[in-house]
């Protein structure tokens, strides 16, 4: 019974670290009621909605309903609460620009990057930053110039490090610490920090076959770190992650929300940006209220390159309270200097508009804001541009159709009058086959006749339209104007297309240009020019070859 015993304490001490860990890691899932037939234990926590992917969703069940069926009902009705109130605690997340970067056009002019400073061998560019370079003994670091002074928050880091050894150094940091750690022996940074940092170790100093790894230490300032284990003496959570020379950029999650640290890791082998995996959580974790984000890196006697893609920093909100705004956000100092300068560029201001008015008497009357053509007059005026050109071509399309109908209307008049001509001349069967010819002609020519004017009324429609928008009281909606100017447009190229057809359909077969044929193309050499030259050639090598023998053979007689 002993062994039965401590089996089922063991079981139920599994179940619930792992009850405990899907209601930390994962918050949103709701809390419904059970499906466990056996056992009415579960139905305090429930089984996991639906509402996002998880491969363990099975086990995970299985593990609720074992769990639940070995706990006392007291158990189950307090961890059941405790999981309610985790899944309704949703913090509000708010982009903190100041203390994030993003390529691309990530550098300013200088060299400098808006709101973070960077120090040792790091290289900003456009759209990343290279911490280290693959060189030897290199240390960089990136950190925020400001410090944050929110609570709770979450960054989300894009890096890449690659290499061409199998075995990578040093490797690389992310730092959340009560001052700035710009040099240092801890992966770039400064040692004795006071804060968090979260190490990506890609060397085996400790040779125990456990790198690459994800480790979280913490430090209040007075500890030193050990490098040669590795930190595994002083870590408060790890895992065995491989990040190096991945096909992907590799994605890092670190959340810190009610004193509890959760790392979430992307393993760099599919772009999905959402596709984050559990690495470590640390409880009861005490960070500065105030601090600088900073992430460093560094190379030993084997070389990577590090670098950062993006660093996304959130501010997290608990339910219920308000967000700082940013004027809260900003020091006392800070706002009276801002305050300074936006007085120093009024007085600026008015300064040159009292020298305009003594420049230009003849405007003093009329306000500063009729001199200036707003955004919406503009647009008003390039609409109007617009439909006046079409209006003028238009009329230039109409032009042009009734002069094409008139030439048509005089080729018929002239066909008819040489067919009947012909026609009394030649008697009997010819005169019949003429007949058929002019009634073929007559009716091609009818059919053209009646395109054209189809043609002619349909720019008519498009002419009148043009004119009807162009009037001062039908200018009412853009809307309306676009839906014109689509219209015009498909009746401009429907009569295109019919004018190119008539022009083919009866232009006369024998009329039709083509391409002149090109003459052949002469030969250039000939077979006996070619032997000649091959022959003179050979003459001329033949020579050179003996003349270099003579001369080297003279040479050798001074020696």
């Amino acid at each position: 019974m002993t062994n039965v015993q401590s089996g089922v304490h063991l079981v139920k001490s599994i179940s619930l670290q792992a009850i405990k860990y899907w209601l930390n890691v994962y918050p949103s899932y709701r809390i419904e009621e059970v499906e466990c037939t056996e056992s009415t234990r579960c139905a305090p926590f429930g089984r996991a909605a639906v509402s996002r992917p998880f491969s363990g969703n099975v086990l995970w069940a299985a593990l609720f309903c074992l769990g639940c069926r070995l706990l006392s009902p007291a158990e189950a009705s307090s961890l059941g609460a405790a999981g309610a109130v985790t899944a309704g605690a949703q913090p509000h997340r708010r982009f903190e620009y100041k203390y994030s970067f993003k390529g691309p056009h990530l550098v300013q002019g200088d060299g400098s990057v808006p709101f973070w400073v960077h120090t040792g061998n790091a290289i900003p560019s456009a759209d990343q930053i290279r911490i280290t370079p693959s060189l030897k003994s290199q240390r960089g670091s990136v950190w925020t110039k400001n410090k944050s002074i929110f609570q709770y928050w979450e960054v989300e880091v894009t890096f890449r490090v690659t290499g061409r050894g199998r075995i990578g150094a040093d490797g690389l940091a992310i730092w959340f610490t009560e001052s700035q750690g710009l040099e240092g022996p801890v992966f770039g940074a400064a040692d004795t920090w006071n804060g968090v940092g979260i190490f990506f170790d890609s060397f085996d100093n400790d040779g125990k076959k456990n790198n690459p790894a994800v480790i979280v230490v913490g430090n209040n300032g007075k500890l030193l770190y050990d490098h040669q284990n590795d930190g595994s003496t002083q870590a408060l959570a790890s895992c065995q992650r491989d990040f190096r020379n991945k096909p992907y950029p590799v994605r890092v999650k670190i959340t810190y929300y009610q004193k509890l640290l959760t790392v979430m890791i992307n393993n760099g082998f599919t772009p999905d940006k959402e596709d984050y995996e559990f690495c470590a959580t640390v409880e009861n974790m005490i960070l500065p209220s105030e601090g600088y984000f900073g992430i460093s890196a560094a190379t030993g006697g084997l070389a990577d390159d590090h670098d950062v893609l993006s660093f996304l920093t959130f501010q997290l909100t608990e339910p219920g309270k308000e967000a700082p705004t940013p004027d809260a956000e900003i020091p006392e100092k800070d706002k009276e200097k801002y305050q300074e300068e936006f007085e120093h560029f009024q007085q600026e201001l008015d300064k040159k508009k009292e020298e305009f008015q003594k420049d230009h008497p003849d405007m003093q009357g009329q306000p500063a804001d009729d001199l200036f053509e707003t955004v919406s007059d503009r647009e008003l005026r390039q609409v109007f541009e617009g439909q006046n050109r079409i209006h003028l071509e238009i009329k230039q399309l109409n032009r042009q159709l009734d002069m094409i109908l008139d030439e048509q209307r005089r080729y018929v008049t002239a066909v008819t009058e040489e067919i009947t001509k012909r026609g009394a001349g030649i008697p009997g069967q010819q005169g019949q086959v003429s007949q058929q010819e002019l009634d073929a002609i007559v009716k091609t020519q009818e059919e053209v006749l009646r395109q054209v004017n189809e043609m002619k009324n349909s720019m008519v429609d498009s002419l009148r339209l043009v004119s009807g928008i162009q009037h001062p009281g039908s200018a009412g909606g853009v809307y309306e104007t676009t839906q014109h100017f689509n219209d015009i447009k498909e009746h401009l190229h429907v009569v295109k297309r019919d004018i190119e057809h008539l022009v083919q359909r009866n232009m006369p077969s024998n009329e039709k240009p083509k391409c002149p044929e090109l003459p052949p193309f002469p030969s250039c050499l000939s077979t006996t020019h070619f032997f000649m030259f091959v022959a003179v050639q050979t003459v001329l090598f033949i020579g050179y070859i003996m003349y270099r023998s003579q001369q080297e053979a003279a040479a050798k007689k001074f020696f």
